[in-house]
């Protein structure tokens, strides 16, 4: 096929039409000759049986009575009657034990023509093609019988060069009306490549300059439009004006009153045209129309390509463009470069990962998550690196697009370092009005180590000051519990230390149990002394969390103490008595904290609005409504959730959850 990709288009549907009428005239050819062939040949054959059938049945009396000139007269006039002479070659009659008793050869009977073709008993006829005398011949044998006694045999011999001359006048003569059909196809042929090809020619010449970039090209296929410019076009003029050929997007119950077809059709349009009828013609209508689309489409791309290189400039985020399989930076708009520290020439090429190390954990897996190709995502409070290493953190949205080719990512982040920094100093001030209000509860705690490690002292002292003799066992006992008391007042004060501290956020692998501990360590005797019941159901062994302790510490703080003031506020003592429930499980691949109270419930009206920031039920001076907010905040920070379940009079439940760690 190589050979003919240089060949025009004419002479392509030129010789395409020759051949395929050659390749058709061939096959008809030798289709015709074999069935004239087979006709003639199976029609002769019966003649030869008929002529044969027709001498058995007269030569039976001769036979019998052994009249070999009446019977050679037969054979003679029989084979030499109208136009037989040329079909048949000879005849002959056999005797039954093969003896030829009459036949029409004028020369001596040819040796082994009697063997040839013997019939069997009981055969109705024979047929065989023979070689006689150097003669091709089909020899036909039918039996002639007297009742059910065959007496003989009558042989036709076929001259089968006669039916091969009648096979080649036919076919001469098909042949012929074959060639005459190829001329006229050659003619037709010819006149039609020339009037397919002329307007496809033109087109081509158009295509040329178009491909050049010359789309001012004037229209050669129609000589209305020699003069014609794109800016009498309304659409031309303004791209914000659909084109009805093509913008079929009018809202018509807006234009009620107008029809589809006006609606899609400019009333001064002298450009599209569509003519009926020869296909060449619309085809290069439809080429025109094509090349008026594309001059108003590549109008309209670059106002709009103008109008979003602007928005992205100018945007006051940074925005990257990251191809998705490498995560190689590809664009970056100048605010991008303000924040980062980079030059714009530092940022393209580099791996997003320098400036978001954690990507692959925290977004990545949002988008395969989510199972939507087309899907962004949004990652909240993620830390990104500056030029230098210098961190901060940013709230990030991605988005697939197709950037240059290529499959990529649309990245457009935040900085909101100076609102987390603002969160931590808010965090930090609720938890030193927590330990504010705990303070009572906390010396106690810290007075009851110190009295026994008093008591112990005193008693060291009494002895000393006796000089008496005391057993080793009371001095291991009491500098046992010395030692004990001094360890629990160190865990209460490493415990309010931990808390005090400003929390980073950072997150870890925890167990929710030991932040409940903790939490119970501080607030628990004081609850104690309020006559509350503390009643702890801890799943041991529950799988980790991604969080941080000195803020789920904050969040549980919160609840527990929100729960004491439930239970106080109570105007009638519970049925079951005043107590706290704090437990820990795992369902689902979470892990669920619940801290329960006796106390009075939150009324329905009030459930939507108590995590919202400065929303109190207390009195004035009692809080601020910041406790249950900043708890909220904190736990969708680690991918949680929390609920409430509350019946007024029966008490309230938060139900807090979060996805557990793979071990």
């Amino acid at each position: 096929m190589k050979v003919f990709r240089n060949v025009s288009l004419r002479n392509k549907i030129f010789f395409t039409s020759l051949a395929v009428v050659l390749l058709i005239s061939v096959t008809i050819a030798f289709l015709a000759r074999w069935i004239l062939v087979s006709s003639l040949t199976s029609e002769l054959e019966h003649r030869g049986t008929a002529i044969a059938q027709s001498i058995a049945e007269q030569a039976r009396g001769y036979i019998l009575d052994k009249d070999t000139a009446r019977l050679v007269t037969l054979l003679f006039d029989t084979a030499f009657l109208g136009e037989r002479k040329d079909l048949v070659a000879y005849i002959y009659v056999a005797g039954t034990d093969g003896e030829v008793l009459a036949h029409t050869y004028t020369r001596p009977f040819p040796e082994g023509l009697a063997a040839a073709n013997v019939i069997g008993q009981g055969e109705k006829q024979a047929i065989r093609p023979l070689l006689v005398l150097g003669q091709p011949a089909y020899d036909i044998a039918v039996p002639v019988t007297e009742g059910i006694y065959q007496i003989g045999a009558v042989h036709v011999g076929l001259n089968k060069r006669h039916i091969d001359n009648l096979v080649g006048k036919l076919r001469i003569t098909f042949l012929g009306f074959i060639s005459l059909i190829i001329v006229i196809i050659f003619i037709i042929s010819l006149r039609l490549a020339n009037y397919v090809t002329l307007p496809i020619r033109r087109l081509t010449r158009m295509s040329d300059e178009l491909s050049r970039g010359n789309f001012e090209i004037t229209m050669e296929l129609d000589d209305k439009l020699k003069d014609w410019a794109p800016q009498r076009c309304p659409a031309y003029q303004n791209t914000d004006l659909p084109c009805w050929h093509f913008d079929q997007t009018l809202d018509q119950e807006n234009h009620q009153g107008r029809s589809a077809e006006n609606l899609r059709t400019c009333r001064e349009c002298m450009f599209y045209q569509k003519h009926e009828g020869d296909e060449v013609k619309q085809l290069a209508d439809s080429f025109r129309n094509m090349v008026w689309s594309i001059k108003l489409y590549r109008r309209r791309l670059q106002e709009s390509e103008e109008k979003y290189r602007s928005l992205f400039d100018s945007g006051p985020d940074p925005i990257l463009v990251v191809d998705y399989p490498s995560l190689k930076i590809l664009d970056a708009n100048p605010r991008a470069e303000e924040l980062y520290g980079y030059d714009k020439d530092e940022l393209l090429g580099q791996s997003f990962r320098n400036l978001d190390p954690d990507y692959e954990n925290q977004c990545k897996t949002r988008f395969q998550e989510s199972g939507d190709v087309g899907a962004c995502v949004y990652c909240t409070k993620v830390l990104h690196y500056k030029k230098g290493k210098e961190p901060f953190y940013v709230n990030l949205h991605a988005c697939p697009i197709t950037y240059k080719g290529y499959q990529s990512l649309i990245i457009a982040t935040a900085d909101i370092t100076e609102m987390i920094e603002k969160d931590a100093q808010l965090i930090q001030a609720s938890k030193m009005k927590t330990l504010g209000e705990m303070s009572a509860g906390i010396a106690h705690e810290i007075n009851q180590p110190l009295n026994a490690i008093k008591m112990g002292s005193d008693f060291l002292s009494m002895v000393a000051q006796e000089d008496g003799a005391v057993p080793t066992e009371h001095l291991r006992q009491v500098s046992e519990e010395i030692s004990a008391q001094v360890d629990r007042a160190t865990e209460i004060i490493n415990t309010l230390r931990a808390f005090g501290r400003k929390a980073d956020l950072i997150k870890e692998r925890l167990d929710v149990n030991t932040s409940i501990r903790g939490v119970m360590n501080i607030v628990g005797q004081q609850l104690k002394l309020q006559n509350i019941d503390v009643r702890l159901d801890l799943t041991p062994r529950l799988p980790a969390i991604s969080a941080h302790d000195n803020r789920l510490q904050q969040v549980l703080f919160n609840l527990v103490t929100n729960a004491r003031d439930a239970i106080a506020g109570r105007t009638s003592p519970s049925e079951g008595g005043e107590h706290i429930d704090i437990r820990s499980y795992a369902e689902d691949g979470q892990v669920a904290i619940e801290v329960g109270d006796s106390g009075a419930g939150i009324p329905e009206a009030e459930r939507d609005k108590i995590f919202e920031p400065f929303f109190t039920t207390k009195e004035t001076g009692q809080g601020m409504g910041l406790g249950l907010s900043i708890s909220y905040g904190i736990v969708k920070d680690y991918h949680g959730d929390i609920r409430i379940q509350s019946l007024p009079g029966k008490g309230t439940t938060f139900k807090l959850t979060f996805p557990a760690l793979a071990v």
